[in-house]
């Protein structure tokens, strides 16, 4: 009868964490919402892992790329499965600034998590929580495009691939 319980147990908590993980209810498509107000992205500032700090309002003030922002965690499957197509939609969109942040996560883990990918865009730290209360993902992964002004112009739950980023900049941006 222990058996029983601890397997429920275990099968319970597998269930918990893939459905908190993705947003995508259960299929491999991304939910996508286009901002229809012009709202401006919460202003952050993230420990990157090349020892400097990425701060969104100094991006806005002096690169003025629009920018992909990504928010993953190690513990989350899908966002271990797209982390390598936004790696390479960050080197065939270089106008655009690619900056991922680990949210609900150990800076460890996260380090290890992005190391063992091989990831080469930019990598920050959501240590103190501020990102994640500021953008409050459905689920992980969750990405936002902000135009070079600092307006979210869409949010993505679950999922990216190459091909849905190359249209999503298209349809956004003249790149």
């Amino acid at each position: 009868m222990a058996r029983r319980q601890l397997l429920t147990s275990i099968l319970v908590g597998i269930a918990v964490v893939a459905t908190a993980c993705s947003s995508t209810s259960g299929t491999d498509v991304a939910t996508s919402t286009p901002s229809q107000e012009r709202e401006i992205a919460p202003i952050f500032s993230v420990e990157t892992s090349d020892g400097g700090d990425f701060s969104l309002a100094e991006h806005i003030a002096s690169d003025g790329r629009p920018i992909f922002l990504n928010l993953w965690a190690s513990w989350c499957f899908p966002c271990r499965e797209e982390m390598p197509a936004i790696d390479q939609s960050s080197r065939a969109f270089p106008g655009v600034a690619f900056v991922g942040v680990s949210v609900q996560d150990s800076k460890t883990d996260a380090e290890d998590f992005a190391k063992e990918i091989g990831v080469t865009y930019l990598i920050g730290f959501d240590d103190e929580n501020d990102v994640d209360d500021a953008y409050k993902p459905l689920g992980l992964p969750a990405s936002y495009i902000i135009s070079g002004d600092g307006v979210i112009v869409e949010r993505i739950f679950g999922k990216v691939t190459e091909e849905d980023l190359a249209a999503k900049f298209a349809a956004h941006f003249d790149l």
